[in-house]
């Protein structure tokens, strides 16, 4: 399946000429080196006004990009996760309030990092437990072994868990683990970007019974015909996926990074809620459109319309924003002016960004380069794909705003 532009954009209010921009920019990337090539969809009111390819999928291969290209979306299956949680919580299976250790006992009796290092840490006890609404938000005072920024993630990467967990490790296993290390904070209290989605992840599968997996497939992926994405990829499929690239150090120019690249073509024992899928883009073009409308899709309602207005406000104490209580080391988005909501980051105030966007947009994105923003005030969906590691390497992602917005002229 594959997603094509299905209106002329002046008729949704863009200028032809000006969204054009968009492939004359992120063209001059490709044509440098700097990336393998990429893919971009914009849409308004529900509608493509401009979809987009170039370059190759596979330098080495010589196979260009093509609309039904594959790519590992890493951190962006995060909405899709929090999307799951909140379908149960919408079934009443769960309060935001509740304690995790009710159904994931190995989170009770928590211990928080307070000084030390990673031989000899020490640690006090929390004196806030885990809630379900820590995990949503990244405020449960978990980490990420690769953030490389604490004592505690050096922890993480001492039991193994770096960007990946160790081999043949579930994702029950990797929770147990997870539960046996410090926090980094007590929960509530700041905001750091972590595993807090897989074990989201777990959570949904305690609650409702079925894996992982299982559940996305019988509740999100076949309801709104997500058809290319999946966990891993094999036959057919393998040969679509796009290969994974790096820059090099001394030139800036692509090379293939197959170390992590040949994992998308293993059956994982991990199910990552928070970083596991590859998809397309007509399939998250689909999830995106299904938020845009409130949880609704071609008749397949996943969500009410008043819980994705709930999901995609600020949710962090207090009304802060990302500047104020992120722990740091994070590169993935601008922090000032931007709060955290159930799964999502969501835009307070465009102005510290010096990009522009509307209050209330909602994005989130993936450590290969790809990105997504959903902004109901202008009714804008917008998509980009492409398989650089890491995301943090060229501005990729405002450069698209600010391309997409200076093309809006209604």
């Amino acid at each position: 399946m594959s997603v094509a532009r299905s209106i002329d954009p002046d008729q949704v209010g863009f200028d032809p000429a000006r969204l054009a921009r968009i492939d004359e920019h992120f063209g001059r990337y490709v044509d440098a080196g700097q990336l393998a090539g990429w893919q971009v969809v914009v849409t308004r009111r529900g509608e493509v006004a401009h979809a987009s390819t170039y370059g190759l999928r596979d330098v080495e291969a010589g196979r260009p990009v093509q609309p039904d290209t594959l790519w590992r979306i890493y951190s962006m299956t995060k909405p899709v996760t929090s999307v799951a949680a909140m379908m149960l919580w919408e079934e009443g299976r769960f309060e935001l309030t509740d304690e995790i250790s009710r159904w994931l006992p190995e989170f009770a009796d928590l211990r928080v990092y307070s000084k030390g290092s990673t031989l000899k840490p020490y640690t006090v006890p929390a004196i806030e437990p885990i809630r379900v609404w820590h995990l949503l938000t990244h405020t449960a005072g978990l980490t990420y072994g690769f953030m490389q920024t604490s004592v505690v993630d050096g922890l993480y990467r001492a039991a193994g868990y770096d960007l990946y967990p160790p081999a043949d490790v579930d994702l029950a296993t990797a929770c147990r683990a997870f539960g046996e290390l410090p926090l980094l904070f007590q929960p509530g209290t700041a905001w750091g970007y972590s595993v807090a989605t897989d074990v989201l992840g777990r959570l949904v599968e305690v609650v409702s019974g079925q894996s992982l997996d299982a559940f996305f497939a019988d509740r999100i992926f076949r309801p709104l015909g997500m058809t290319d994405t999946h966990w891993w990829v094999d036959g057919d499929a393998a040969d679509r996926l796009a290969a994974l690239y790096a820059p090099d150090p001394r030139t800036g120019r692509a090379f293939r990074y197959d170390k992590l690249g040949a994992l998308a073509y293993e059956k994982p024992a991990f199910r990552s809620g928070g970083g596991g899928l590859i998809s397309s883009a007509a399939d998250y073009h689909r999830f995106t459109q299904m938020l845009l409308r409130g949880g609704e899709l071609d008749g397949a309602r996943l969500l009410g319309p008043r819980t994705v207005r709930f999901m995609t406000r600020n949710h962090l104490p207090g009304g802060q924003d990302l500047g104020t209580l992120s722990t740091g080391g994070f590169a993935e988005t601008t922090l000032d002016g931007i709060g955290f909501g159930l799964g999502f980051a969501v835009v307070q105030d465009p102005i510290p960004s010096r990009v522009p966007s509307s209050v209330g947009e909602y994005y989130w994105g993936g450590v290969a380069s790809t990105a997504f923003w959903v902004d109901p005030v202008e009714e804008i969906t917008a998509l980009l794909f492409t398989q650089l590691l890491p995301s943090s390497t060229y501005p990729l992602r405002p450069q698209l705003r600010q391309l997409v917005y200076s093309a809006l002229v209604d």
